[in-house]
């Protein structure tokens, strides 16, 4: 390849002027990065603009990562430290030729070292940042996942043929301690790290034991296990979760803690006998995310001014209501790290401890042995606390102890699985809780969903129908509204979205509302008592993400047809 300078090129497309480029070589002095990088960090130009002048002025091709399979004897071929050095991949090999993905086909000291390395002609691809780290993550990742399935497979046979020769007792530790395992464990945790998993599932099937991942709220299949290592690979998951190997019968629940490039993941695991053997659920909290604030879990505007309002109370009690997924127990921990200081003893409950907080007492719930959520909020009133979060309200007597609590001088965080504000008040109204004592107590209800973000390198505008506008219940001239969505591209992997946000409503009680509450007024009768402008539906906070372009119409519609009409 002709040697080319990338400013030059740049410059002479006219992608960027020459004083762009002057600044930009005078910040390489000191930063010490490519050229590529930081005209993209100094938002000089896009990634996208970049690979299609490069496209254009050498000739080379862009290829799309998310659509390529690549062979995992490739890994082999090109050294993985080659690869994260210098941000290539190797993609196809035909006979002498190797086709090479890379960020920078400008790097020619990386095509010259693979070069070296594999001794084969190189033909090489654009490809994004984004897509070739996560290629390369994948590939290698697989490639230690195919080892370790290979040497165990040799590691049975081996014993077998040793048990045939002289027969003893089978030891269940043998497999279950083996490297081979311990690695195929570890690459299956690296992945789910990788690809921002919130939980893996590894279930058994008739011949083979399939792994999915949930990534952004849907499941994806990402490897499968074949049928004879199934139980090695649960047997060294129920040692790391600290449960009973020798028992397969009953579901058992475990916890670990690993760490993964350098971020300490907390993991749940739950076991549970199917008919083809035990399915693992793996729940996977990064402690990191400890540091999230409520602008990061998407409160802003007059949202963010009643959250902050709430939190200013010194007494009463707030509940975070939604159902299963939703996101509420990143809103409770957000709340207690702003809670916690050292002026105020602060108790939670909680089944399970989701995350380590430090100066905060935790108590973890166990109804087997008696510990329940009633008994132990009773026991955490001796304790002299400011501030108590109960994990959940799910029956009238810890209802009635937490909202005596809130009313003499304590704040009470809780959650509670309704659709909304108002169906919270009428569940704890219908499971006992006097509409008095309820109305006194209560200081407002946060009701949230999650909803996936569109990707923002491949977000377009389009004009809604009609139709998508009365579902929404936006009363605009369809030719005036933009609405978006994602194209589907590389870096979200063609499903158009890249992480989620949370949709909130919130309701504080005001007197009004107080008073509709305590004469025990239905739940329309209470919608009816909200003042207009003091309370935004989630509908209404659903369409102003689908108009700022933070997500699509059809994400807000699914989370609007979970909720009560």
């Amino acid at each position: 390849m002709k040697y080319f300078r990338l400013g030059d090129i740049l410059v002479n497309n006219g992608a960027i002027t020459q004083e762009q480029l002057d600044r930009a070589l005078e910040l390489q002095k000191t930063r010490h990065e490519r050229l590529g990088t930081i005209l993209i960090d100094e938002g000089i130009i896009n990634e996208q603009r970049l690979i299609e002048t490069l496209e254009l002025q050498l000739g080379i091709d862009f290829i799309d990562l998310s659509k390529v399979r690549i062979p995992i004897e490739l890994a082999s071929l090109v050294p993985k430290s080659i690869a994260r050095r210098h941000g290539v991949v190797p993609v196809r090999l035909n006979k002498d030729e190797l086709t090479l993905a890379m960020s920078d086909p400008l790097n020619f000291v990386a095509l010259e070292e693979v070069r070296t390395a594999t001794r084969k002609r190189i033909i090489p691809k654009i490809a994004t940042v984004a897509a070739v780290n996560k290629a390369i993550s994948t590939l290698y990742g697989n490639e230690g996942v195919a080892r370790a399935i290979e040497e165990m497979r040799y590691d049975n046979s081996a014993r077998e043929t040793a048990a045939a020769a002289q027969p003893r007792a089978e030891e269940v530790s043998d497999d279950t301690q083996s490297a081979p395992t311990i690695r195929l464990v570890n690459s299956i945790l690296e992945r789910a790290s990788v690809e921002r998993a919130s939980d893996v599932h590894l279930e058994p099937h008739a011949d083979e034991m399939v792994v999915r991942m949930r990534i952004d709220g849907s499941l994806r299949t990402v490897l499968t296990v074949p049928d004879e290592l199934k139980r090695a690979v649960i047997s060294r998951l129920k040692i790391m979760g600290g449960m009973d190997i020798t028992e397969s019968r009953v579901p058992q629940d475990g916890r670990s803690n690993v760490m993964i490039k350098g971020h300490s993941i907390d993991l749940r695991m739950s076991t549970l006998p199917t008919m083809y053997g035990e399915k693992v659920v793996i729940r996977l909290l990064d402690k990191s995310t400890q540091l999230l604030n409520a602008a990061a879990i998407g409160l802003e505007g007059e949202n963010l001014e009643k959250y902050n309002r709430l939190l200013t109370n010194e007494h009463g009690m707030i509940l975070i209501v939604g159902p299963t997924g939703s996101g509420k127990s990143s809103t409770m921990y957000t709340m207690i790290r702003t809670l916690n200081t050292e002026e105020v003893n602060l108790v939670t409950l909680e089944n399970p401890v989701e995350y380590d907080i430090d100066g905060v007492n935790q108590v973890q719930i166990n109804e087997k042995v008696g510990m329940t959520f009633a008994g132990g909020l009773r026991a955490v009133l001796r304790q002299d606390p400011d501030i108590i979060a109960i994990g959940e309200i799910r029956d009238g007597e810890t209802a009635e102890i937490a909202i005596r609590a809130a009313i003499t001088g304590h704040l009470v965080l809780s959650t509670v699985y309704t659709n909304d504000v108002f169906s919270a008040i009428d569940r704890l109204i219908d499971i006992g809780v006097a509409p008095y004592l309820l109305a006194d107590a209560l200081n407002g209800v946060i009701s949230q969903r999650l909803v996936r973000k569109i990707c923002p390198h491949c977000k377009e505008s389009y004009t809604p129908a009609q139709t998508e506008l009365d579902k929404l219940g936006c009363k605009a001239d369809p030719a005036s509204v933009k609405f978006y969505r994602g194209k589907g591209c590389p870096h979200c992997y063609h499903t158009g979205y890249v992480g989620r946000t949370a949709v909130f409503e919130i309701l504080i009680m005001d007197r009004d509302f107080k008073r509709a509450v305590a004469s025990g007024s239905h739940m329309t009768e209470l919608e009816a008592s909200v003042k207009r402008g003091a309370f935004t539906p989630l509908r209404e906070e659903g369409l102003r993400l689908v108009l700022s372009g933070i997500t699509s119409s059809d994400e807000v519609l699914r989370i609007i047809n979970t909720t009560a009409d």
